[in-house]
């Protein structure tokens, strides 16, 4: 059985990881979900919302292929959450030049912890490569809209989280 790992903090969940998670369904047959429990980042959503949110969006997407798909919350190393999970791939989306150069050198350290794990990349759609967790929350925070961005689920639930946060 092939397993692959597609990590994030998914600060919401968008439409390009969406992509990436159904075009790594045809790559693997079952793909884990690696919530990751990133403090440093400072999420919006709390792991629970996160993991809640990847789960309703996401695991569906694996039926069509046959793909299971299962979400996992981590904050270990990401090849030690890939040995926990039996992952022998790591999934990554890029965007841009820049997210190359920074998962470059993941990619060498993680090499150089454990070689039996590759990583593939894999290039985000042309209309989904603008699209940033980090940008959909500062655009939602000051009121645009960002339904083209994410599900229409996401979207209320980010308006209900700034709305709560503004109480």
């Amino acid at each position: 059985m092939r397993i692959g790992l597609y990590p994030g903090t998914f600060d919401p969940v968008t439409h390009g990881h969406i992509d990436i998670v159904r075009r790594a369904c045809s790559l693997v047959d079952k793909l884990v979900i690696g919530v990751a429990i990133n403090r440093d980042k400072g999420p919006l959503f709390d792991l629970e919302e996160r993991v809640e949110m990847v789960r309703s969006e996401v695991v569906p997407l694996g039926e069509p292929l046959g793909t299971e798909i299962v979400v996992h919350p981590f904050e270990n190393l990401l090849i030690h959450c890939a040995r926990d999970v039996g992952a022998g791939v790591i999934i990554r989306g890029l965007r841009a030049v820049a997210d190359f150069e920074y998962e470059f050198q993941m990619v060498g350290m993680n090499r150089s912890l454990d070689n039996s794990v590759e990583t593939v990349f894999l290039m985000a759609d042309a209309k989904n490569q603008a699209i940033a967790s980090k940008l959909v929350k500062e655009i939602a925070r000051l009121g645009g809209d960002v339904s083209k961005f994410v599900t229409p689920a996401v979207d209320q639930a980010l308006r209900e989280k700034l709305l709560s946060s503004k109480a």
